[in-house]
């Protein structure tokens, strides 16, 4: 029961909704912004606070819980015409063939991966997520990017508050006294706070130029990238128009057709 538990995410969530409460009950509960607004009679800016919590814990189970992109069947989705004729239009041109997994024996669209964890294949693979116990994938992409953004708004908004409520001590050990709890939080949210603008700043970088983190981890060992040169991606249509299709097209794409025009016609 105890290994069920851990493969199927539910410790993890569970500890970053606790930890997210926590830090947020300790803001509220010490003298800071946000105890004085509430001192005050002034609640715009803690309702705020509070509902922009919530807004990334929403987004976490949404991002956790929902299908990153597993591929099914080996009818491709959202195509034009069956399996069959895909194969024939790819061993026509250029492109590399379709491959079968060797794990779960279902075939492969361009840019899917095999998830050793997650134990499926998965559309426009980018990586498997220990924080959200779930793969970022074509489906679920656009919403970990959205989640990382708002966490990475509460993040430094909760280090401006929890900085605020730092008070003097006469001795180090009355003023750690007084502060403990409150340094804790802020020693948490100050490292979670690096790591989300990391992954963001990444994230941010790797879909202007329409690569995946596995493409960009791992670009010699995969068959229709390791015959590229270096700075070559048949995926690369332009930051604007990555961007664009990235954030407002939510459709499946058919990555072979995108890479059979850009390497026939090369600019």
């Amino acid at each position: 029961m105890v290994r069920s538990l851990f493969r199927s995410g539910f410790l993890v969530r569970v500890s970053h909704t606790v930890l997210t409460w926590i830090v947020t009950l300790i803001l509220f509960l010490h003298n800071t912004d946000l105890r004085r607004c509430e001192e005050r009679g002034e609640l715009l800016l803690p309702a705020l606070f509070f509902l922009l919590v919530l807004l990334s814990v929403l987004l976490y189970f949404t991002v956790s819980l929902m299908d990153p992109g597993f591929v099914l069947t080996d009818t491709v989705k959202g195509g034009q015409g069956s399996n069959e004729e895909m194969e024939s239009m790819i061993a026509q041109s250029s492109t590399p063939r379709l491959r079968r997994c060797g794990y779960c024996l279902l075939q492969q669209p361009m840019r899917a991966k095999h998830c050793q964890t997650c134990k499926r294949c998965v559309r426009r693979f980018d990586h498997h997520c220990p924080w959200i116990e779930n793969c970022v994938g074509e489906r679920n992409h656009r919403w970990f990017f959205a989640y990382l953004l708002v966490q990475l708004l509460v993040l430094l908004w909760a280090l401006h508050i929890a900085l605020s409520g730092i008070s003097p001590g006469a001795t180090w050990e009355l003023w750690l006294r007084a502060n403990g709890f409150l340094l804790g939080a802020l020693t948490m949210v100050g490292v979670f706070s690096w790591v989300t603008l990391l992954l963001l700043g990444c994230h941010l970088y790797l879909v202007s130029i329409n690569c995946t983190t596995w493409e960009f981890m791992s670009r010699h060992r995969i068959s229709y990238l390791k015959n590229c040169e270096d700075e070559e991606n048949p995926f690369d249509r332009g930051v604007f128009c990555n961007l664009w299709d990235f954030f407002c097209i939510c459709r499946t794409v058919m990555w072979e057709q995108v890479y059979k025009k850009n390497t026939s016609n090369p600019v």
